[in-house]
């Protein structure tokens, strides 16, 4: 398996796991339900992962970027989310949104070679995106560390452990 095939895998892998998880979040007051005060809530969630990818994809091909007004004071870096359903565009609007973003980043990867991984991103770029492997690695960590959080706002829901993927020994 290539190193690209690799990585494509484990962000399919973390986007099906997220998937599972928004697949409870049925009322619209769940969407924004905090498990305490400024704590991250599922329309955050998404939200955020859709700015977040939408940033890896104006590093990796800037005609690509797709930027949302608003969106980045709402569901960015150093964003508080809004216990309020109304401070929001609609989830569905949303929801499109990160799901469209996660696509054109897999399409970019899709379009290169394990050595273009080791390709250098613009000048400006945190150091820890130093080039377009760490993009990409770093979006699959970061879907993990908010999907963690979106799981114990899940359960304070009164949701059951999800069906672990096959493989896996506990749900969530």
């Amino acid at each position: 398996m290539s190193m690209i095939e690799r990585l494509q895998h484990q962000l399919q892998t973390a986007r099906g796991f997220t998937s599972r998880i928004l697949g409870d979040f049925q009322k619209p007051e769940d969407w924004v339900a905090q498990v305490c005060n400024q704590s991250n809530h599922a329309l955050w969630f998404i939200g955020h992962m859709a700015t977040t990818d939408n940033f890896f994809i104006s590093l990796l091909a800037p005609e690509k970027q797709l930027a949302k007004d608003d969106y980045q004071e709402m569901f960015g870096l150093g964003s508080t989310p809004s216990p309020k359903l109304e401070d929001y565009p609609p989830i569905e609007e949303v929801r499109a949104y990160m799901d469209d973003r996660r696509q054109v980043l897999l399409e970019i990867l899709g379009g290169l070679s394990d050595e273009d991984l080791s390709t250098k991103t613009p000048d400006g770029t945190p150091d820890f995106l130093a080039d377009y492997g760490q993009v990409f690695e770093t979006a699959i960590w970061h879907e993990g560390l908010h999907s963690g959080q979106l799981t114990m706002v899940r359960r304070s829901l009164g949701h059951s452990p999800t069906t672990p993927p096959p493989g896996t020994q506990q749900g969530v």
